[in-house]
This record gives C-alpha cells, structure tokens and sequence, in this order.
C-alpha cells in the first residue's frame, strides 16, 4: 500500500486532494476524540468536503480507556450502518490512541479499508503512526488484540502541535529520546542542547520519522530489528497497566527506560556513564523517573507482554548512546534481572 507523507506547515493545505489521489471511494469517516474534536475536526471535515467526499465523523473519549473492545465494536457498528464500502476510508485525527483505534478498525472492518492518519501529538507523529502497528487492549494487557495495517497516506503537519499541553508534549519527548539512545548520536545531541520549549521539532521529528521508517523497512512484521522500538516499553507497559493507565504511555516509558539503563549497567551490558546519561536527559525534560510499583509486581504483569515468546522475552538494552541491543533471556532470568 502506498504511504504518503507532508510536512507542509499551513494547517489542512491540499489534505482533501492528497487523500483524494489515494482513495477511489467517495465516504470517508474521520475518527478523533473530545479533546481535537473542537480544534480541528471542521476544518478537516470541511477540507474533505471540497474534494468531493461525503464525511461522517466518530468521537471516542480521551485516554487509553477507548482503546477497548467496547469502544471498538461501537465503531464497527458504525461504520456497518453507514454503510463504509471497501473503496472508502477511515481518518485517524488525533494522538495514538485514536490512531490505533481506527487503524485496527480499518484493518479488520470488510477485512480491510484504507486509513490515513493525521497525528496531533509528539508521540503520534514521529511513532505510532509510522510503520503500521494497529491495536487495542485487553483487560489481560496492552495492545494484545491488533493488526498489521499501513497507513494509505500519513499527513504530518507539525502546526498541528501548538495547542498540545506540556504533558501531552513531554508525553512523546519520552518516544523522542527513545530514538536519540537507539539509533542517532545527532538526535542526542540536539535534544541535549535544547529544552522542554525547544523550537526545533521540525528536524527533531525528521530524524526520528528518518529513523522508523529505516527500521520497519528492515522488519515490517516486528520479528526482529524492529523490536528495538520497544527499549523502555517492556517495563513502561508494566506500569501503565499497575496503574490501570493513570501514568500516560510516554511518562511509563521514561520510567522504564531508566530502569532498564540502570539494570543494563548493574549487569554490565553498557556502562554506569552511558546509564547516568538516559538517566540525567530524561530528568532535564522533566520526567518523574520514580516507580510506585514493586518489580514483583511488574514481573508478573510483564508476563503477558505480548512481547514473551513462550518461556523467554527480549530485553531492548542500550549499548551506548546511539546504539541498542537485543538481549534475550527466560522467565526466570528476568525475575532475578528486576
């Protein structure tokens, strides 16, 4: 399927006619919750229109809670009554979670439509719309029902970041030095000489979206490199979930990255100076790197990490900054590890 992407700075600018050149069909629903809905949603609604498009629009509430299996039946359903051929589309107006919502709707929904996704957070735009991971959760965990399914088109307009608050901002900040530590001493770089009020998102985001989309072109299907991705999120899906989502999806990854910088160097995969670093970035963004959860109790939520393969699990460690591993050890290893 083919991916497109803007980068334009003017606000919807031709977002109707891009989206027009890569669907046949004529409806389109656009997918997006209460918090975007009174920003943004009448202009893109609107902007689809002049293309020549009937638009329908479908709000989910803010927060990880409408990533449920409720939440998406209710969509289906919707999308059935309209009724949604497979030549028309879904948009995915919002941050990750309306994205994975909707992308794993129009993967499943006639066995699959087209989406396009349209980030308005940090977090969406330079990771969880690039690459095609579609999900929602179980009450067993997080993302453990999901599908394969990449964008038709990605409309990447960085203005739309202006009205985020500084938590959704550092929310995604978490993602952003995730790839500084695994594949850009540049990044690194930049993001130790900026601050939380930085202005250079624009190359920010460049790099990272430069570095996802080299690791999925590798591994599209997560079966390998790809699962680098994941440094810090093994332990941060843990604390989301023990927190029954209270702590935000990039606040539990900086948790969890720091945790496991500081076990990397106890087991001596990378140094005390490489630790400290993650360590010390984080903590100038301002992220609370505390964990309010025992490791036992981390331990047996990791256990159905949809990341466990049978009796072992890989570990993403960092090596040095710019540079991560793959350290695979069992179940058992990993109670002891924490």
């Amino acid at each position: 399927m083919q991916q497109l992407e803007n980068s334009g700075a003017a606000r919807k600018k031709g977002f109707g006619e891009a989206v027009r050149r890569v669907v046949g069909g004529d409806t389109i629903v656009v997918v997006t919750d209460e918090n975007v809905k009174p920003l943004y949603l009448d202009e893109y609604m609107q902007d689809l229109q002049d293309a020549g498009f009937d638009v329908y629009s479908f709000t989910v509430a803010p927060g990880e809670e409408s990533k449920s299996g409720e939440v998406y039946l209710k969509l289906i359903n919707y999308l059935a009554e309209i009724p949604l051929t497979r030549a028309d589309a879904l948009v995915a107006l919002g941050g990750g979670v309306v994205g994975d919502l909707t992308g794993f709707a129009a993967a499943t929904y006639l066995r699959g439509i087209k989406v396009i996704q349209v980030p308005t957070t940090v977090l969406a735009v330079v990771d969880s719309s690039i690459g095609g991971k579609t999900a929602i959760n179980l009450p067993a965990g997080k993302n453990l029902a999901g599908a394969f399914h990449q964008p038709a088109l990605i409309w990447r307009d960085v203005s739309l970041l202006e009205s985020l608050p500084t938590d959704d901002y550092l929310n995604g900040m978490a993602e952003v030095i995730k790839y500084g530590v695994l594949g850009d001493t540049d990044l690194w770089l930049l993001l130790l000489n900026a601050n939380t009020n930085n202005n250079n998102m624009p190359e920010i985001i460049e790099r990272c979206v430069s570095i996802k989309n080299r690791i999925v072109a590798e591994d599209e299907f997560d079966n390998g490199t790809r699962q680098l991705l994941n440094f810090g999120h093994t332990i941060g899906h843990a604390i989301e979930r023990a927190s029954d989502f209270a702590v935000s999806h990039g606040f539990a990854v900086a948790k969890g990255m720091a945790a496991m910088a500081d076990i990397s160097a106890r087991q001596g995969w990378c140094t005390e100076e490489c630790a400290g670093e993650i360590r010390t970035l984080l903590e100038n963004y301002g992220f609370d790197l505390s964990i309010d959860y025992s490791m036992d109790e981390l331990y047996n939520i990791m256990l159905s990490d949809k990341k466990r393969k049978g009796g072992v699990i890989d570990l993403v460690v960092p090596e040095y900054i710019g540079k991560c591993v793959l350290k695979r050890v069992t179940t058992e290893e990993l109670k002891d590890i924490l």
